[in-house]
């Protein structure tokens, strides 16, 4: 009777440990699932209803990761996905709203700001996955951190320092965070030197905004900015409006040059968003913000020079 007892609990703690094992399996193989490959969303072309779905998304990542705490891919899914729903649709919503309501505007800017900040203690939680106590030692000694990173850390180091940069923006006057610019272009920096070409070009696109906005004194650079610009367009065959729409914005308001700045914005609006699939959703918010930004040209020109020809409605974009 004994013996027998004792086998029965034996044969339960394996049925239990068994379910535990299959659940565990499970839940890794939903995370490899939703993880791999490309952003599911970035092909739609429908911003509204990417804007509804992807909180849901998110929220589901976090879950699993409640489960797969070193998860890599979805760690690096998580981080990505909260800059860019960030940018998309909170950030961009703030600069909507700010001429009429800044109260409310500021209220999304907080609210984007630790978005961003929860997007990269994500991507910083999947470099530590490989790289113990990564973050403490960063804000030590950054090169000693960095030292150890290879051309795989590059997705991560991307999204920390976009997702870190971006929160610092939106709060300037955040002297903590301000602070923390250093380390962001160190680890952008490093991760550019591993690998330049990263999706696209997507680090030369950040220097354009990064080196395009900061003065001199402060180490920017217009013409590496320029550089920059004409690297990404040479790596996305000119097929993303995105780097039109950033030079625009950061390099010739900065100088004033009206007339680049309405034939940068036409030719990120002459985009066919669907030639590169790849590119189509990121190429329909970028024309949106384009659009945004010319509505508003006499605000960003002492001198606007000659209106660009808005014969075709373009408005329609950003309603």
């Amino acid at each position: 009777m004994i013996l027998a007892g004792r086998i029965s609990i034996i044969v339960l703690l394996c049925a239990s440990l068994t379910a535990c094992s299959i659940r565990q399996m499970a839940i890794k193989s939903i995370a490899d699932s939703l993880s791999s490959g490309s952003n599911i969303f970035s092909t739609d072309d429908d911003p509204e209803f990417v804007r509804d779905a992807i909180p849901f998304g998110l929220k589901m990542y976090e879950s699993l990761l409640e489960k797969q705490p070193e998860h890599k891919g979805l760690l690096l899914a998580t981080a990505r996905g909260f800059t860019q729903y960030t940018y998309a649709f909170v950030q961009f919503e703030a600069d909507l709203v700010e001429d009429s309501d800044l109260i409310a505007s500021r209220k999304l800017r907080k609210r984007a700001q630790l978005l961003y900040l929860r997007a990269r203690d994500y991507a910083i939680r999947g470099l530590e996955v490989d790289h113990p106590d990564f973050m403490s030692t960063l804000r030590v000694d950054t090169q000693s951190a960095l030292k150890s990173m290879t051309k795989k850390d590059v997705p991560l180091l991307y999204w920390a320092g976009v997702s870190w940069s971006a929160a610092i923006a939106t709060s300037k006057d955040n002297l903590n965070l301000l602070s923390e610019l250093n380390i962001v272009e160190k680890i952008m920096g490093h991760a550019l030197r591993l690998d330049e070409a990263f999706n696209a070009g997507a680090l030369h696109e950040f220097y354009i905004a990064f080196d395009g906005s900061r003065s001199a004194a402060m180490g920017g650079s217009i013409k590496r900015a320029r550089q920059h610009f004409d690297r990404v367009i040479k790596l996305t065959s000119g097929k993303k409006a995105s780097p039109y729409v950033s030079l625009a914005e950061n390099i010739s308001v900065k100088e004033q040059n009206a007339d680049e700045f309405r034939k940068l914005i036409k030719m990120a609006l002459s985009i066919n968003v669907n030639d590169e699939p790849a590119y189509r959703l990121e190429n329909i918010i970028s024309q949106r913000r384009a659009v945004w930004l010319l509505a508003h040209i006499e605000d960003l020109f002492l001198d606007t020079g000659e209106s660009i020809d808005q014969g075709h409605n373009l408005t329609d974009r950003i309603e």
